[in-house]
């Protein structure tokens, strides 16, 4: 730390002491402190101006467009996640509720729908109070639909972009969580109530994060990319009869 500082008051330093001799250099031909002064202050007073647009403006809307450019790659890292994984564990864990018939009502995205209509839709997702019921699900399948995934969530892992996607991270560890509590098991008979009501609490954590961020992608298909978002609205777990044939 010392040595970063050394080096930076070394640098300092010199661009003084360069200024200091350009100044001296100046007065020795023209002999003329008048003027030295002069463009002396009028730099100093341009230089809060200066700082403002390179520092606060331009750096700020340099770094709103880098931002811009990682989530717009994020959002393909989260479209291939839904595509090889979220949308098949959607559509599973969402048997385990017995109220899944009032979930698919909450999640049904149409097309018309609002940015409103898909803010209630997260709210709802995030507030989920609902237990899962173990004996509506098939755990061992779910074990192995899992573990069989891991090598691509890990790949997901490794990409540097999801430092600024702390949601998505989340939803990736709430999976990874529970693929190695059903993997630790060898098997799902006989096991206390206790333990049970352990992986449902996983389940359903992993649900509220899936159901949250499948809304937030199919919102930005639905304004970047409308023809993506016409076979997520056709094809969805959350409706009745979900199709990928149009119909007129």
């Amino acid at each position: 730390m010392m040595k970063r500082y050394r080096t930076f008051l070394m640098v300092a330093g010199l661009f003084f002491v360069l200024s200091a001799i350009t100044y001296f250099i100046h007065y020795a031909i023209f002999r003329d402190t008048h003027h030295i002064f002069i463009y002396m202050i009028g730099d100093l007073a341009f230089l809060p101006i200066d700082i403002f647009l390179v520092v606060i403006v331009i750096e700020r809307l340099l770094a709103r467009r880098e931002k811009a450019a990682i989530l717009q790659k994020l959002n393909m890292v989260v479209g291939a996640f839904f595509s090889e994984v979220g949308t098949e564990l959607l559509n599973r864990l969402l048997g385990c509720f017995e109220e899944c018939n009032e979930i698919q009502r909450r999640f049904d995205v149409k097309p018309d729908w609002s940015h409103a209509d898909f803010r209630r839709a997260i709210a709802y997702a995030g507030a989920i109070e609902y237990e899962p019921q173990h004996v509506n699900i098939d755990l061992d399948e779910l074990k192995t639909f899992l573990v069989g995934k891991r090598q691509f969530l890990l790949a997901l892992l490794e990409n540097p972009n999801l430092l600024e996607h702390d949601r998505f991270t989340d939803l990736l560890w709430a999976t990874f969580h529970l693929t190695e509590e059903l993997e630790a098991r060898t098997s799902f008979e006989n096991l206390p109530e206790s333990d049970l009501a352990h992986i449902a609490n996983d389940i359903k954590r992993v649900f509220g994060h899936l159901a949250a961020e499948w809304l937030e992608y199919v919102e930005h298909l639905q304004g970047k990319y409308p023809y993506l978002f016409s076979l997520v609205s056709r094809t969805h777990p959350f409706q009745e009869s979900p199709s990928p044939v149009v119909v007129a």
